[in-house]
């Protein structure tokens, strides 16, 4: 089972962790941005050439985006609770992931850590 841990803050140490704690052959999955011109020191050899390291991202919309979007779903105009198809316990979070992994049953798999 490939290793992949999820960084969607906007924290420069919530990304050093990420780094810290993806294990060999592993995927970071940068889902946030961060401020612009925000960098981190990155160890290249232990990341890419030791552990094999992959880093990729996935969409971050830009403020005026978020802002456009709330603004829909205060209007009404985007129903988000008709989106969730799943409300799942801390416990069964690895249940979370296979349905989304599959992508046959789901929509929006919510973990209520509090459940």
């Amino acid at each position: 089972m490939q290793h992949i841990v999820f960084y969607a803050l906007l924290n420069k140490a919530a990304i050093s962790q990420a780094l810290e704690l993806v294990e060999w052959g592993g995927t970071v999955l940068f889902f946030a941005p961060t401020e612009p011109g925000v960098s981190v020191p990155i160890l290249v050899n232990d990341l890419f050439w030791r552990n094999e390291i992959t880093l990729t991202s996935s969409y971050g919309g830009s403020p005026a985006d978020y802002v456009g979007a709330l603004g829909l779903i205060q209007a009404g105009k985007i129903r988000v609770r008709d989106m969730i198809s799943h409300r799942l316990g801390l416990a069964e979070t690895g249940l979370g992931f296979q349905l989304v992994a599959r992508a046959q049953d789901s929509l929006k798999v919510i973990i209520e850590p509090q459940k």
